[in-house]
């Protein structure tokens, strides 16, 4: 069966939902917008608290395991990567991060060397952070308080968040009140894409307003085999419904691809984009020899410092008996109470050898255990406080490649965590700090003691790369598989305007696209992202 549009957006995440409504609403263009995930209409989904049990198994998730990671003594871990519409924005935690200035002025000056005029610099990018945002608090040269996109302060707060915020402060750091403000250092709350305790992902805010326009098309279980290349262009897409029913699509204008960093260079290397040694081992016909395509895979590495509680504290007891059945009611009447928040009310940006530098590690305060099975043998009982570190900008790079053929087969992904020697030491330094911080009152007055690591290995720097190589984990952050680049760079994918070389009518457009990852999390990076791309086809 065959079927035309005006573009075709593939992949309904966080990216691809903006890109998909922008081309609609204010291009005026017929949209398919394939995603090969459900639907995000689910009470777990909206519910902030949800996030705990999507990623411990979901039909919401998809999970790729990691091949063996040498370096960190052959351990396999899991990437868990949205399976819904609305991206990572329908199942993460809500925190909402740009980033940092210099991310965005160092990706302009790695593209400079293109002819297209195209700027990246944080002005640019600004704009476009601005015009999505609507936040509740804020509204100022940094913010916007009337988009779509709803932001808004923690509805509630845990008492071990406060703890960890005074002593943080108690180690030097100052209190900042907007870590997308003019400087990301400090400690603090942060902001969340939600209102009233409600979800507000790429689906609510962009998506769901043109629910009743017939110019989008959105199609749900609906993955995609491959892109069709015709004399060099790209002219349809061949996708499956529900039923295993194939069909195919034909663009009049583009395709943009917005899969996500693990599936956006499969999808391009299934339809003979990408390395040609690598596609001739899969049979696969060449049509464009990009070597960058799947190398430059980047994540954010997280490692947990958790502590036992000497009391009844955290959110372990907000679930206990007539507490949930009343959290619960509160949340349902009234939008307010426990419910209303994620768990991750908290955080901080330091750098722990040079304050005054650029910080080096992000840190999330979470007021439970929180981590696999493998952890909680550890823990003395239900109550306490998990504090991971993440390193920001990390130099380990790892790759994406093909497993088959097969379009139903999962990638290969090494991810490479911690396996440079500084992302090492960062982490590293990151962990003593904030050990230091469970050592400070007033969360010291609050805690039995340190589960992990070991406190008694505080100065021992080979005790701790021996924790962090056995518990790092994804932040969740997969992003640069498919990088924009500047002319004559022999592994970018893609132009400055997100155009994949080698083939037009085609662009990427989610955090696969990036040359270097931000510092912080990355969803609101990626509806940027995909408004940009949207500009830049208006444009053209």
């Amino acid at each position: 069966m065959r079927e035309e549009y005006d573009f075709i957006v593939v992949g309904g995440g966080s990216a691809g939902c903006v890109a998909a409504a922008r081309l609609v609403k204010d291009g005026g263009h017929r949209v398919l917008l394939l995603e090969a995930g459900h639907s995000h209409r689910h009470p777990l989904l909206d519910m902030p608290p949800g996030i705990f049990k999507m990623i411990n198994g979901s039909k919401f998730m998809r999970y790729h395991t990691t091949v063996a990671q040498e370096h960190l003594g052959g351990r396999q871990h899991d990437i868990p990567q949205a399976n819904v519409l609305g991206g990572g924005s329908s199942v993460n935690a809500q925190v909402y991060m740009r980033g940092r200035p210099s991310d965005y002025n160092e990706w302009d000056e790695i593209l400079r060397g293109n002819n297209d005029g195209a700027d990246w610099s944080w002005p640019a990018v600004l704009h476009h952070f601005k015009r999505m945002e609507g936040n509740n608090r804020l509204h100022n040269e940094y913010h916007g308080a009337d988009g779509p996109l709803l932001v808004s302060d923690p509805g509630y707060i845990d008492d071990f968040s406060r703890w960890f915020v005074q002593s943080v402060q108690a180690l030097g750091e100052p209190f900042n009140h907007d870590f997308n403000g003019p400087s990301q250092r400090g400690v603090g709350f942060y902001q969340f894409m939600n209102r009233r305790g409600k979800r507000s992902s790429a689906a609510y805010a962009f998506i769901e307003p043109l629910k009743d326009d017939p110019k989008l098309t959105v199609k749900l279980n609906a993955p995609v085999a491959h892109i069709k290349i015709e004399n060099g262009q790209a002219v349809g897409v061949l996708y499956r419904d529900a039923s295993g029913r194939e069909f195919e699509a034909r663009a009049r204008s583009e395709i943009i691809v917005a899969a996500g960093a693990l599936i956006t260079p499969k999808i391009l290397m299934l339809s003979g984009i990408g390395p040609a040694d690598q596609l001739k081992q899969h049979g696969i016909r060449c049509e464009v020899d990009l070597p960058g395509v799947g190398e430059n895979l980047i994540d954010h590495p997280e490692v947990p410092i958790i502590a036992n509680a000497n009391g009844p504290y955290g959110y372990f007891r907000q679930g206990e008996g007539w507490r949930m059945i009343r959290n619960g009611l509160q949340f349902k009447l009234f939008g307010s109470g426990p419910i209303t928040s994620a768990g991750v009310e908290a955080g901080g940006f330091v750098n722990p050898t040079n304050p005054d530098a650029e910080p080096t590690i992000q840190a999330f305060c979470v007021p439970i255990v929180y981590l696999d099975r493998d952890v909680l043998t550890l823990v003395k009982n239900t109550f306490g406080l998990t504090v991971t570190t993440v390193v920001v900008k990390p130099k380990s790079r790892g790759h994406v490649r093909l497993r088959s053929g097969n379009p139903d087969d999962m990638p290969l992904v090494c991810p490479n965590l911690l396996k440079e020697d500084e992302d090492m030491r960062e982490m590293v330094e990151g962990q003593r700090f904030f050990m230091r911080a469970f050592q400070t009152r007033p969360l010291s007055d609050k805690i039995e003691g340190l589960a992990v690591p070991d406190p008694s290995k505080f100065n021992d720097d080979e005790a701790l790369k021996a924790h962090c190589r056995r518990f790092v984990k994804t932040n969740y952050h997969p992003a640069g598989t498919c990088r924009m680049g500047a002319d004559g760079d022999p592994m970018a994918v893609l132009d400055a305007r997100m155009r994949v070389r080698g083939v037009s009518r085609l662009r990427v457009c989610d955090m696969s696209a990036v040359p270097n990852i931000n510092a912080g999390n990355t969803n609101a990076p990626a509806m940027m992202l995909g408004d940009r791309c949207a500009d830049f086809i208006m444009q053209a």
